[in-house]
C-alpha cells in the first residue's frame, strides 16, 4: 500500500501583514510629529483668552517675568533676537512665530518683538491659556 501525504505544510512566511503594521506606524508618527510645537519656557504664566489660533508656528520666542529672552528654549540676549530668527526661519513669507510672554512683562517688550516680526514679514501669534 502506497500511502502518500496529501497535505503539505507550507513553511513560508507572508510579510504583507508586517508591512501593513509598519505603514500604519509610519503614518501615525508622521501625523503626530506635525502636532508637536517647538519648546517654550515652562515657567511662564500666560494671559487668558477664550480664542485659540489653529496655525502651527515655525518657532517660539519666550520672555520670562525677569525679561530673559528664549528662542526655542535657548536663552539669548534681545539684540540677538532678530538675527537668531533669521537664522532659523530665513526669508520665507507667511512664517508664524509663537510669542510666549509672561503676564507680568510690560507691553512695550511685546511691541519691540512685534516690530521685529513686522520688519521681517513674520506673523506673530500671542500664546495664551484658555480661561
Amino acid at each position: 500500500m502506497g500511502l502518500k501525504r496529501r497535505n503539505k505544510v507550507d513553511s513560508s512566511f507572508s510579510m504583507s501583514s508586517m508591512t501593513d503594521i509598519v505603514f500604519l506606524l509610519l503614518i501615525f508618527f508622521m501625523i503626530t510629529s506635525t502636532l508637536v510645537t517647538p519648546p517654550a519656557v515652562k515657567d511662564l504664566i500666560l494671559p487668558e483668552s477664550s480664542h485659540q489660533v489653529s496655525a502651527k508656528p515655525n518657532t517660539t520666542v519666550s520672555v520670562t517675568k525677569d525679561l530673559k529672552y528664549y528662542v526655542e528654549g535657548h536663552e539669548i540676549q534681545f539684540w540677538q533676537l532678530e538675527r537668531k530668527l533669521q537664522e532659523i526661519i530665513g526669508a520665507s513669507p507667511d512664517t508664524y512665530v509663537a510669542l510666549h510672554v509672561d503676564i507680568s512683562v510690560p507691553f512695550s517688550v511685546v511691541g519691540k518683538i512685534r516690530s521685529i516680526a513686522i520688519k521681517n514679514k513674520y506673523k506673530l501669534i500671542l500664546a495664551t491659556r484658555s480661561n
